[in-house]
């Protein structure tokens, strides 16, 4: 990664305590099996029975007992949120409820949206970008009972496209690194001017401190995080952020949730800081500076969005001998397979749906719901079978998660991650099959052609193709995989999320 600036707050009267945003966020690799729902068993998070499990037994269970959420500003993926809220709703209910106590004590909530799934927005079309912010917003309101003040971007990626989708929904807000912007503003906060008279603000968090926190060079003494802290606040006044992957506490490094209690608790007895959020710093900022994109841009790939459609050196083992030049063509042939699946989604759903359109606008308002899209597909179907409609309503559900940024993170092909979005593929495709099966053999055929130009460095599997026809090619839901947590610390601060 390029060296990082750090964004440090300037003073505004020796006598104003600085505004300290911790921020986490909250994210995991989706791991359930596309044909159940459920999340497979993993083998590697034992002695729990998945990794979901046991982050859970790690960092989010002790944080949300401990009233952290109260305290902590915080995105929860909204996938990761929906398993949470099934599987463990004391745990979600802890992150609502901390935004409650947030929003009383300081008129502002410590959530923040995401979009609905982990996809890379600069890659993604200007429709995708709008679905999926417009997917994230609906699910946040469901969940957090209020509109959205900011969006946290999956990786941290931006571009000015991505800004103007995030500026017409009317959001506030985004998160960035330093090394994303021109100048990173001395006070911790600035603005990016758009087209049609709109601008959004952008935080700057500060890179060494979050680099501290991610790696645990701040964890390792009882008070050095805090002291840390409160060096980099200055005299005073301004804006200080952190930001870092929230599985940092407890998972990434054990003990680290009680250090995060610790410098909380410091930090509510300090007269120079106070523990706020971004929207309640934002709403007493004042006349923010301009700022310039480094675009496109990421916080965990030093070549901007490459690692997510190239071989751009960026890999979590670069001391093993591998290749990624499976990025590319996979990525090419979801993109070619998205196409098909619009297109076959436009000629089969009307007759089957009432409005094909609202469908797809309002699923992100049940999306996240436990009980599934059932409910909702009755509520849209046209005919007096609601199957035919939660056929499509799957199609959609799964096209979009085809590109779950985790896919392209790590080293091969052959992974847990690849495997889990060819399994959205392959499931699409099935679900597809049930209306028109004919035009679903011929996309799958296509395809299976595509992805075999994508290399595995496994060469007893090949390519991708022959990961498909290992994992699907019998029509079989997701095999059941070792994988690992899925989240690894960056240079930045933050993990690969």
């Amino acid at each position: 990664m390029p060296p990082t600036p750090e964004a440090h707050a300037v003073p505004v009267t020796a006598a104003e305590p600085t505004a300290v945003v911790l921020h986490g966020h909250f994210y995991q690799p989706p791991r359930e099996d596309p044909w159940t729902g459920r999340t497979r068993p993993e083998p590697t998070a034992a002695p729990f029975e998945n990794w979901n499990e046991r982050i859970t037994a790690e960092c989010y269970a002790p944080l949300a007992a401990a009233g952290a959420f109260e305290w902590l500003s915080f995105d929860l993926g909204p996938t990761l949120a929906r398993w949470l809220e099934r599987e463990h709703p004391q745990v979600h209910d802890g992150f609502v409820l901390g935004d409650r106590a947030s929003r009383a004590r300081l008129g502002h909530g410590n959530a923040v949206a995401q979009p609905y799934h982990h996809i890379i927005l600069p890659l993604a079309s200007r429709r995708e970008k709008e679905t999926e912010v417009r997917w994230g917003l609906r699910d946040f309101e469901r969940r957090f009972g209020r509109p959205a003040a900011g969006m946290w971007l999956p990786e941290t990626a931006v571009d000015t496209a991505t800004l103007e989708v995030l500026a017409a929904a009317e959001i506030p807000f985004t998160i960035l690194a330093p090394h994303q912007v021109v100048d990173p503003p001395a006070g911790g906060v600035g603005r990016v001017r758009l087209g049609g008279g709109r601008e959004i603000s952008v935080v700057v968090y500060d890179g060494g401190l979050s680099h501290g926190v991610a790696f645990g060079a701040l964890l390792d003494g009882r008070d050095a995080w805090f002291e840390a802290l409160r060096a980099a606040t200055g005299g005073g006044g301004g804006l200080v952020a952190l930001a870092t992957d929230g599985e940092t506490f407890g998972h990434h490094h054990r003990g680290a949730d009680r250090r995060l209690m610790r410098v909380i608790t410091r930090a509510r007895g300090s007269r120079a800081l106070r523990l706020e959020n971004f929207a309640s710093a934002l709403a007493r900022a004042g006349e923010l500076p301009a700022l310039t994109l480094r675009e496109p841009s990421s916080w965990s790939c030093a070549h901007g969005v490459e690692r997510w459609r190239s071989d751009c050196g960026c890999r979590m083992a670069p001391h093993l001998e591998s290749q990624q030049r499976w990025r590319g063509p996979l990525r090419a042939a979801l993109e070619h397979l998205a196409t098909d699946l619009d297109d076959a989604y436009e000629a089969l759903a009307p007759g089957r749906l009432s409005e094909p359109q609202r469908a797809v606008t309002e699923l992100g308002g049940v999306l996240g719901e436990p009980e599934g899209l059932g409910a909702f597909a009755r509520d849209v179907s046209a005919t007096e079978s609601d199957e035919e409609a939660l056929a499509l309503l799957e199609v959609v559900r799964d096209r979009a998660a085809m590109f779950t940024s985790c896919a392209w993170f790590f080293d091969d092909v052959t992974g847990i991650e690849p495997i889990q979005v060819l399994g959205y593929a392959a499931h699409a495709l099935d679900r597809l099959a049930t209306l028109a099966p004919t035009r679903a053999a011929e996309l799958e055929r296509t395809f299976v052609e595509d992805l075999a130009a994508a290399p595995a460095n496994d060469r007893g599997i090949g390519t991708a193709a022959g990961v498909y026809a290992r994992e699907f090619g019998d029509g079989s839901p997701v095999s059941t995989g070792n994988a690992g947590d899925g989240v690894r610390p960056t240079q930045d601060g933050a993990s690969s999320g």
